[in-house]
């Protein structure tokens, strides 16, 4: 292990923003946990690659919406590294029912959303404020999105989720201020990447040219660029929390 470096948590770190933001933490001087719910082989490459990087890794299976395996998986880090400086609540999931599909949106399908992206992220971080309470500077940043800020196209349980993830990080921010654990978020627009890619299929290049057009920068956000400022947050601005911080190249405030 490397002594001495501070530790972070990434959780759904194995692809996108959490395997950006695990990366450049550990570029930053960070051990760090990563955390995945399925996909192993890519948890234990993006570990590699932060070993690499000069880091230790710390694979960490756990389904945030389990209680139980999230507890666990704070003993990991417990027995691990012995602290914990930041935690980054990347796991989220969603459903590709369209809005206008109202009948067609399986209430099973929402209460799985809200049970990760929801409830997920506070068990995690309930979970973790023992290990945040002893470091120096500790700092939560959650993720959230500007579909949980304003109306869009995007599936009802997935912005209704983000919303709540921006009322829980003013909330958890005023309850935590008072230790000394900041509490942010991150609210990317529209996202280039695989996961986008996922969700729209073979629209995906035709949908994200029109996205960059309507943007004034001209382009859509990376997942390197969210973890640039995920990292930003968590080992500058010593004086910011419960704030969300929109990167959507000026989107949001314009249209």
């Amino acid at each position: 292990m490397t002594r001495g470096r501070p530790a972070a948590l990434v959780t759904g770190a194995s692809r996108g923003i959490g395997r950006s933001t695990a990366l450049a933490l550990a570029r930053a001087g960070y051990n760090v946990a990563v955390n995945y719910a399925s996909s192993r082989a890519a948890a234990e490459t993006v570990a590699k690659e932060a070993t690499d990087l000069g880091a230790s890794a710390l694979v960490c299976r756990a389904d945030v919406a389990d209680e139980a395996a999230v507890r666990a998986m704070a003993g990991q880090i417990t027995a691990e590294f012995g602290r914990l400086d930041a935690l980054v609540n990347n796991a989220g999931t969603t459903i590709t029912t369209l809005p206008a599909d109202l009948d067609g949106l399986d209430m099973a399908g929402w209460d799985r959303v809200f049970a990760v992206n929801v409830r997920g992220l506070f068990q995690v971080t309930r979970a973790c404020v023992p290990l945040l309470r002893t470091a120096e500077r500790p700092a939560v940043v959650n993720l959230c999105s500007i579909a949980g800020l304003r109306p869009g196209p995007q599936p009802f349980p997935y912005a209704a989720s983000k919303a709540a993830v921006a009322n829980l990080t003013k909330t958890l921010a005023g309850r935590l201020g008072p230790e000394g654990i900041r509490v942010n978020a991150v609210a990317p627009g529209w996202m280039a990447g695989e996961w986008m890619e996922e969700q729209l299929g073979g629209n995906y290049g035709r949908l994200m040219d029109r996205r960059a057009r309507l943007t004034p920068l001209r382009r859509c956000v990376t997942p390197g660029e969210v973890a640039e400022t995920i990292v930003s947050l968590i080992t500058g601005n010593p004086f910011v929390t419960g704030e969300i911080i929109v990167i959507d190249g000026g989107f949001a405030s314009t249209t």
